[in-house]
């Protein structure tokens, strides 16, 4: 290689909670809610939709939000389409949103889907995939992968550059766009120009890492959470696929330039970097960047956490760059 790999640093020096997200942790233990992986999954469901929204409390103004309903040979797929003011043709991000493949929905991941379209000048589709359990893997793969199938066919309708598309998500969106890049190499019919992966899953066979291990319970997302989720998307063996596990895809040459965003105390976090280190071992144009001090789901958190923002900011930098 030309370069050696190297994650970026971002925010604190290390090893500290940044003070902000420390009271919003001690807040939450003293509500003493029951863990997600405790309750009815409809139960957990309203919890994270109201959670997550009161974390997120920053809704921007843009020029235009439409919900369209994509008729799929099987079913409907529900996607929310985010325009800036102008004439276009604008480059296009889809974007799908975290929650584990079984909490969550447009309306959790509306804010840093606004924040996005007017901060990299561009479309942002918001895709809202089917969810676990009662569409279990590979459903939300084949969602993701139809949905962007359909954006390249018909993004120029709505004033968009079926040219200039990127893929994006957090968490387990972060898995579905590296699984959505993964597949349209595979077939060679989906030109993608980035893959925007926020503290991605990519690798479900294995929960052992050493971040696993550092920031198991006390970080809002836990080990046991991720078990839970596992349990109820996928069984074992299609955990060891590389459309559940990208990590585990042998050969990652010639995907699309991606950026990878961890956060310091996630259970997430090693192995994004390592997939993110994979990448620019198969000759992949790769930007890492470590949030220290941060936790899981502060991508989201822009009522908490300045560093929402910035990560924000830096993700649109790189999707500019990649659409040039």
């Amino acid at each position: 290689m030309s370069s050696s790999f190297q994650i970026k640093q971002k925010h604190l020096s290390g090893g500290v909670l940044d003070p902000d997200i420390q009271a919003c942790l001690e807040e939450i233990k003293k509500q003493n809610a029951p863990l997600f992986e405790n309750i009815p999954v409809a139960d957990a469901r309203i919890a994270a939709l109201s959670g997550i929204s009161s974390m997120n409390s920053v809704t921007e103004d843009v020029h235009s939000v439409e919900d369209v309903e994509i008729d799929l040979s099987s079913h409907i797929l529900n996607v929310r389409i985010y325009t800036p003011e102008g004439d276009g043709p604008f480059p296009v991000l889809i974007y799908y949103h975290g929650g584990g493949w079984v909490i969550c929905n447009l309306d959790t991941h509306d804010s840093p889907c606004r924040s996005m379209c007017n901060l990299a000048d561009c479309i942002v589709i918001s895709v809202d995939y089917r969810l676990a359990p009662e569409h279990p893997f590979p459903a939300a793969v084949d969602d993701a992968y139809d949905a962007a199938k359909w954006v390249h066919q018909n993004i120029a309708l709505y004033k968009g550059d079926p040219s200039r598309i990127a893929v994006g998500g957090d968490s387990a969106g972060g898995n579905l766009s590296a699984v959505t890049s993964i597949k349209a190499k595979e077939n060679g019919d989906l030109p993608i120009v980035c893959q925007m992966l926020i503290y991605p899953v990519t690798n479900m066979a294995s929960l052992d890492t050493d971040s696993y291990s550092k920031y198991a319970d006390g970080y809002f997302l836990t080990k046991g959470m991720m078990e839970w989720f596992k349990r109820l998307y996928m069984d074992s063996t299609s955990a060891e696929t590389h459309y559940a596990s990208p990590l585990l895809k042998e050969d990652l040459s010639g995907l699309p330039p991606a950026l990878v965003i961890t956060a310091e105390f996630d259970p997430l976090r090693d192995e994004g970097e390592v997939y993110a280190k994979r990448l620019h071992e198969a000759g992949v144009q790769v930007q890492c960047s470590r949030y220290n001090g941060m936790i899981h789901p502060f991508w989201g958190m822009g009522g908490v956490t300045s560093q929402a923002k910035a990560a924000h900011r830096e993700a649109a930098e790189c999707l500019k760059k990649a659409f040039g």
